[in-house]
């Protein structure tokens, strides 16, 4: 019997969206990384992007658990000797909520260039609205 191995122009994709209002960052996370992996689909190739465009609202309202607010820092480094620049979890979900939602899902991905052309089918939008209505997508509920 032979494998099923997906071929790139034949994957069907569809659109989800899905409410993050009191969910846990890290369990959505690991959902969301999986629709867009496509490793809810009896197709899944690893090498084939075979996963689905997924619409993320109401990343401000993400739960945390433990002392993750005060505790959970984000690095990044401007280039510049002694630029290492250091962010709370609190200041950035009071500036750009959609930041920490994009890292912890970008976080569970491949880290090689599939993970980056699975990453571009994710939208995430701080509040409730988003821009996708052409797309008819569908409401996934977890």
């Amino acid at each position: 019997m032979k494998s099923y191995m997906a071929k790139p122009a034949t994957v069907e994709r569809k659109w989800y969206v899905i409410d993050a209002e009191g969910m846990v960052l890290g369990r959505l996370a690991s959902q969301v990384a999986a629709i867009l992996r496509g490793k809810n689909k009896p197709t899944f190739t690893p090498n084939v992007d075979t996963g689905d465009y997924v619409i993320v609202v109401n990343c401000s309202k993400v739960v945390f658990t433990g002392k993750k607010m005060e505790q959970k820092s984000y690095y990044h480094h401007t280039g510049y000797v002694g630029g290492l620049k250091e962010e709370t979890l609190k200041d950035v979900m009071a500036k750009k909520p959609e930041f920490a939602v994009a890292q912890a899902i970008k976080g569970m991905l491949p880290k090689n260039a599939l993970g980056r052309k699975m990453f571009k089918k994710c939208h995430l939008y701080a509040g409730a609205e988003h821009k996708q209505e052409a797309q008819k997508p569908e409401v996934l509920k977890f």
